[in-house]
C-alpha cells in the first residue's frame, strides 16, 4: 500500500477523534509565575480575574490577572479553611460550609467568611444556624440568593446530610428547603437550566473505617419551578464513579471534574458532561493531570481548573493550572 495512503487514513481518523471530542481540549497555562501548592482549597471569579483559596493550612488567597498572565499572592485567610465550595455574590467571595482543622474531626466553621478582592480584605458575615452546620457539600448563587446542599457534620468522621438552605445576603436570613433524596459529601454542584444537579460525592464514615469506597452513583436534581427532588434513572447514574470531584456548567452542559475514589491511586482525569438536551451522558476529553479536593469555574466559555492533590488523600499537592477551550 502506497505509504502516502496509510498516512491519509491515520491523518482521516485523527481528524474524527478531534471532532468526536467536540473540538475541546485541556491546555496547559504557562503563566509568568505559580500560585501556591494547596488542595482540599476553592478557585472563584471576581472583577474578571481568578482567585484560589482556603486548602489546608492557613494560605494567602492567590490572584490569576489574564491581562499579566500572573499571579500575586493576597492576603491570608483569617483561619484555616478547607473542603468548601467558593461562591461569588456582588464580586466578593462567599465562603460557607467550609471546614477547619485536621483529619478526621474537622470542625465546620461556623460564620460565612467574605473576601473583597479589590480591598484585598477579609470580614466576618452573618452566622450559620447552629443546627445545620456543616463542611464538604455544594454551594452555589441563584437569583441573588446563595445556597449550601448536602454535607457532612464531623469531618470524615460521620454524620452526612441531606440539607438544602438558602440564605439571604440583602436581609441575612436564613431558610430550610426540602432535603436532598440522599446524603452525600465532599460534592460540588451546579444549576443548569433552573435545576441543581447533585453529582459524585460519598458517605465518608472514617469511624467505619469507610472513606474512599462510598462513593454514589445516583444523580439528584433539583427544580427550583416546582421546589421538588427526582434523581435520574439507573441509565443516566454518573459513568466515572468518584467524590472530591468539582462541577461546573460550560456550553450548556453539566461537567464533572476530577475527584478520588478507592479505584486507583492518582486522582481522577476524567470529565464526564451530561447533556440535559438529550438527556445523556458524554465523554469530553480528561485532564492532563488528575487532581481532587479543588474547584473549577467557567469563565470568558472557557473552563478552569488550578491546584489540588494529585493523589486520592493528601498530595502531592498541585500548583498548575488547565484550561479547556473550544477549538
Amino acid at each position: 500500500m502506497n505509504p502516502l495512503y496509510k498516512t491519509g487514513i491515520w491523518l482521516a481518523s485523527l481528524s474524527f477523534w478531534a471532532m468526536s471530542a467536540s473540538g475541546q481540549i485541556w491546555e496547559v497555562s504557562e503563566p509568568e509565575n505559580l500560585p501556591g501548592k494547596r488542595h482540599e482549597n476553592a478557585m472563584a471569579t471576581a472583577n474578571g480575574k481568578l482567585y484560589l483559596l482556603g486548602g489546608r493550612g492557613i494560605k494567602p488567597v492567590d490572584e490569576y490577572d489574564f491581562k499579566k498572565d500572573s499571579w500575586t499572592s493576597l492576603s491570608k485567610t483569617p483561619l484555616e479553611m478547607s473542603h468548601f465550595q467558593a461562591v461569588t455574590y456582588k464580586n466578593e467571595i462567599y465562603v460557607l460550609g467550609a471546614f477547619t482543622g485536621s483529619y478526621p474531626h474537622e470542625i465546620p466553621i461556623p460564620d460565612i467568611y467574605i473576601f473583597n478582592p479589590i480591598k484585598n480584605e477579609w470580614r466576618k458575615g452573618a452566622a450559620i444556624p447552629e443546627n445545620r452546620r456543616r463542611g464538604a457539600g455544594g454551594a452555589f448563587v441563584l437569583n441573588d440568593k446563595i445556597y449550601l446542599v448536602c454535607g457532612i457534620q464531623d469531618g470524615h468522621w460521620d454524620g452526612q446530610v441531606t440539607w438544602l438552605d438558602e440564605f439571604d445576603p440583602a436581609s441575612g436570613n436564613w431558610k430550610t428547603l426540602t432535603d436532598a433524596p440522599r446524603p452525600r459529601d465532599h460534592v460540588q454542584v451546579a444549576v443548569l437550566n433552573n435545576k441543581l444537579y447533585l453529582a459524585g460525592g460519598r458517605l465518608s464514615t472514617a469511624r467505619i473505617n469507610q472513606v474512599l469506597n462510598t462513593v454514589i452513583k445516583e444523580v439528584d436534581v433539583y427544580d427550583f419551578k416546582t421546589g421538588k427532588w427526582s434523581t435520574l434513572e439507573p441509565a443516566n447514574n454518573l459513568p466515572t464513579l468518584r467524590a472530591g470531584n468539582t462541577t461546573v456548567v460550560f456550553d450548556n452542559k453539566l461537567l464533572i471534574i476530577g475527584g478520588e475514589s478507592d479505584s486507583h491511586v492518582e486522582a481522577h482525569n476524567e470529565v464526564d458532561a451530561f447533556n440535559p438536551r438529550t438527556q445523556k451522558w458524554e465523554k469530553l476529553p480528561s485532564l492532563h493531570q488528575g487532581r481532587h479536593g479543588t474547584q473549577a469555574v467557567s469563565l470568558n466559555k472557557k473552563v478552569y481548573i488550578a491546584a489540588g492533590s494529585a493523589n486520592r488523600g493528601g498530595g502531592p499537592e498541585l500548583d498548575d493550572m488547565e484550561i479547556l477551550n473550544n477549538r
